[in-house]
């Protein structure tokens, strides 16, 4: 074998990604960016229903 499928694609398992590059959900999160998340939430939150309310 080639590496190659029967369609001519390479295998996926190839060493050639980005060593600092992390995509997990399971990635941890810093406070900082758990705070960052809340405040973004609370400006929605505001915007699709505080301000609807009070007009």
């Amino acid at each position: 074998m080639t590496g190659e499928d029967e369609h001519g694609h390479q295998d996926t398992d190839a060493p050639d990604v980005e060593p600092g590059r992390e995509t997990a959900p399971q990635s941890p999160y810093s406070m900082q960016q758990v705070g960052i998340g809340f405040a973004v939430l609370a400006v929605g939150l505001a915007v699709a229903f505080a301000i609807p309310l009070a007009l």
